[in-house]
């Protein structure tokens, strides 16, 4: 669900608002499968906002002056609707930057984006993170590049709290399983967790279970999941869902007990962490955490000092899997020159470095990107969690037919987490909603 990966400071939390297409551009854009236009004006159309959207901005507007191009911004919260309506209508943009790889790849597959192989220097794309470039291919070809990423397999918690308690980071997800059962043991519980989003109730969840998945099945089995070469209801996802039971929902494991976690907003659920004494040791999200707009400004306001950060750990120690998602560049405009030259832009090791690194609002997809650009411990730590990664994959249900992804899988997590089904049911109800 994207919602995770695009909220910005002001955001209200749980609100999962259908926004309305940002003013786009007259000039540009053009024709729809083809895209004809071959000017030095081109659109860009995106989805992300607040602090994001500004740091892309400053730094493609300095791009454009410098190259003699200008540059027309389309945002809209709506991406995946807007783009096939635009496509439909003859009218898309020169180049977007795609939240999901799902309608990518349909795009890709209808012959209305580029091959990118020859417009980026295979020489860049070497340096992108390990299973970040695959995203972006369609059968081997490129198709998209990724321009950002987010980092989803992430576990905040207190320092003071921490270091009071005598806790240690657990380096495999066995350790993490014995340090859940000993603070549980001391009659706190480990985890913070809410799953509460207004009408997108239960991302938080499938986010969680695909974590798990990952990490107990590898990338190759993860993808094949997601893809649906394995059912829904495999015995290795049912698995994966007795594990998240054990670890997670257990009695004495969750603030507000497992009954609160439906109710619980998904952002609010983690101050309880911050607390003196807490009402939690640990709460696992994404890294829009360290961003204005989610926990409260005086913990943003000295973040390095309150905040720590672990990945969620693998089943050894040399294992990193990362559960993430990202912005991907794909052009319409096929035959445009500053269309191209954007994107290799965007692919490139300059992109980010004047000011949109420092900003605190993006990844870098970048290996060899210097994490002393960014602006805090915090997120150079979160970006160095990437960086360092064995395995990275997107969010499952971001992939998934709508009607999983953000239909059934929600709403069966959702029945299950409430107490209302069991994982039996859960998993065969998710499985024969799958389109033919």
């Amino acid at each position: 669900m994207r919602i995770r990966s695009s909220i910005r400071a002001g955001a209200v939390f749980g609100a999962v608002a259908v926004l309305t297409a940002g003013c786009l551009s007259e000039e540009g854009g053009g024709g729809g499968g083809g895209n004809s236009n071959t000017s030095d004006t081109i659109e860009v159309m995106y989805a992300f906002a607040g602090g994001q959207e500004e740091g892309f901005q400053a730094e493609v507007d300095a791009w454009a002056e410098e190259n003699g191009y200008t540059v027309n911004y389309a945002q809209t919260g709506n991406f995946n609707q807007l783009i096939n309506t635009r496509v439909q209508g003859n009218d898309a943009p020169d180049v977007a930057l795609f939240p999901q790889p799902g309608i990518m790849v349909d795009m890709a597959e209808r012959g209305l984006l580029a091959d990118l192989s020859d417009v980026v220097d295979s020489d860049e794309l070497d340096n992108m993170i390990q299973g970040v470039l695959e995203v972006g291919q369609v059968d081997g070809t490129q198709y998209a590049v990724p321009m950002s990423i987010n980092v989803k397999s992430i576990v905040f918690y207190d320092q003071s709290n921490w270091e009071a308690a005598g806790y240690e980071i657990p380096e495999t997800f066995e350790e993490l399983e014995s340090l859940t059962d000993e603070i549980a043991a001391s009659g706190t519980a480990p985890w913070c967790f809410g799953i509460e989003s207004e009408a997108a109730t239960g991302w938080p969840a499938t986010d969680w279970l695909e974590n798990i998945i990952l990490v107990q099945q590898g990338e190759d089995f993860y993808n094949q999941w997601v893809a649906h070469e394995v059912p829904f209801d495999a015995p290795e996802i049912q698995q994966a869902m007795e594990t998240m039971e054990s670890l997670l929902l257990a009695e004495g494991h969750v603030n507000g007990g497992r009954q609160s976690v439906a109710s619980n907003n998904f952002g609010t659920a983690a101050f309880p962490v911050f607390d003196d004494p807490p009402g939690c040791y640990m709460y696992r999200q994404g890294n829009f955490v360290a961003q204005e707009g989610v926990l409260p400004d005086e913990i943003i306001a000295d973040i390095d000092n309150i905040v720590g950060v672990f990945p969620v750990p693998g089943e050894t120690a040399e294992d990193k899997p990362v559960l993430g998602g990202g912005d991907l560049a794909g052009i319409f405009a096929q035959d445009n020159q500053a269309a191209q030259e954007l994107v290799q832009f965007l692919a490139s090791s300059d992109f980010g470095t004047t000011e949109y690194g420092a900003s605190g609002n993006w990844i870098s997809p970048r290996t060899d990107f210097d994490v002393e650009l960014y602006p805090t411990e915090i997120w150079k730590q979160i970006a160095q969690i990437a960086y360092e990664s064995t395995a990275f994959v997107f969010d499952g249900s971001d992939q998934m037919p709508g009607e999983v992804g953000s239909g059934s899988f929600w709403r069966e997590m959702v029945a299950w987490i409430s107490g209302g089904q069991d994982v039996t049911t859960t998993l065969e109800n998710i499985e024969s909603s799958w389109p033919a």
